[in-house]
């Protein structure tokens, strides 16, 4: 069972990223994202993808020019994530059938993006905008778009940002920080895929 989770794995060497990406993958969550301002993210992208690019949607988040998104795709990337809206790299992301997921905060950068044509959109900072915001953000938004909360979502608050019309989380520091053993991640993997079910109202299954 998959779930609208994506690890966040800021930090993570190439030497990790397999262990660490296995380890999610059996706690239940399948999307997973290496920062471009960690140590040689495409070498654990490429590791990453192609021990698990049929198990897993693996990508690159802090994903800035049209050029990087170039770079992640050549490495085996298929998720592209931001931390801003930028036209130039929505559309290089598009081109190469890769999913974009462009960082938003305000109803204009949101329409934007869609516009853009981003596969879905990062709230960010989500404790910005808190569930308060996303809710008054969903009474405009065109109905299906997904918005994953980042940056402020955290497993004890699934329910109230889900409530709020959440459609899923990025998840940073709950689930990675650097050098945190394989045995750890699988196991911070695990509660948050518990902490959601519960949220969600779904049977507990990996």
């Amino acid at each position: 069972m998959t779930r609208p989770l994506i690890a966040i794995l800021r930090g993570i060497t190439p030497a990790e990223s397999i262990a660490a990406c296995a380890a999610l993958i059996e706690a239940g969550i399948t999307m997973i994202e290496v920062p471009l301002n960690s140590p040689e993210p495409l070498s654990s992208i490429s590791a990453m993808a192609d021990a698990y690019g049929d198990r897993a949607l693996i990508g690159a988040g802090t994903v800035l020019a049209a050029s990087e998104v170039h770079s992640v795709a050549e490495a085996g990337g298929r998720l592209i994530v931001s931390p801003n809206f930028d036209a130039e790299v929505i559309a290089a992301t598009r081109t190469l059938g890769l999913q974009s997921w462009p960082g938003v905060l305000t109803p204009t950068e949101a329409f934007a993006a869609l516009r853009a044509g981003a596969t879905g959109l990062k709230l960010f900072p989500g404790s910005l905008a808190g569930p308060s915001g996303l809710r008054a953000m969903r009474a405009v938004l065109p109905v299906g778009t997904q918005v994953y909360a980042v940056g402020g979502a955290a497993p004890e608050t699934f329910a109230e940002w889900l409530e709020a019309g959440a459609d899923g989380f990025g998840l940073g520091t709950a689930c990675y920080v650097p050098g945190l053993p394989a045995s750890e991640i699988a196991s911070c993997a695990t509660r948050i895929v518990e902490a959601y079910d519960r949220a969600a109202g779904r049977g507990i299954m990996a």
